[in-house]
């Protein structure tokens, strides 16, 4: 019995700290050790010492989980572990709108081979040359947006 008790024991601290170590190795050993408790109690108790052991389980497993979940985010050291907001930006956001710049001419600031940065109405761009290597300065003219850049040619 003591053996039995010893191993729930165990397999709830495990199932506690898993909330806090990233991974999902503690919750995995914490049911082994419950699935081993059970199985020593139907080997020493009988169907119905092991029937009543599995329920036991079961319920200690799903009372951790409504206090790690439930109410520790409640209180204040669970306040700092759990995030409340969600995040809604984008890393980045993009360059230009495709009606607000196909077909505008611009200038290339630095040499484009392919790659280089554009002034086009008055803003800076990254673009790409898609008629090759173009000097500092050369007139542009915006043909498209790829991603994060601008696709550009020759006038």
């Amino acid at each position: 019995m003591t053996g039995i008790i010893l191993l729930f024991s165990l397999g709830l601290v495990l199932f506690f700290f898993e909330v806090f170590v990233p991974g999902a190795v503690l919750g995995i050993l914490g049911g082994i050790l419950m699935a081993i408790g059970c199985g020593i109690a139907f080997h020493e108790f009988g169907l119905n010492g092991g029937a009543l052991a599995s329920a036991l389980a079961i319920f200690l497993v799903g009372l951790m989980l409504y206090v790690e979940l439930i109410l520790l985010p409640k209180t204040r050291f669970g306040k700092r572990l759990f995030l409340d907001t969600a995040v809604s930006a984008t890393s980045q956001p993009p360059p230009a709108q495709i009606a607000d710049v196909v077909g505008q001419a611009g200038e290339a600031l630095t040499t484009l081979a392919p790659g280089g940065f554009v002034l086009v109405a008055g803003r800076k761009y990254e673009a790409a040359s898609q008629s090759g290597l173009l000097p500092k300065g050369a007139a542009v003219k915006v043909t498209g947006l790829d991603n994060f850049r601008l696709l550009v040619s020759k006038p």
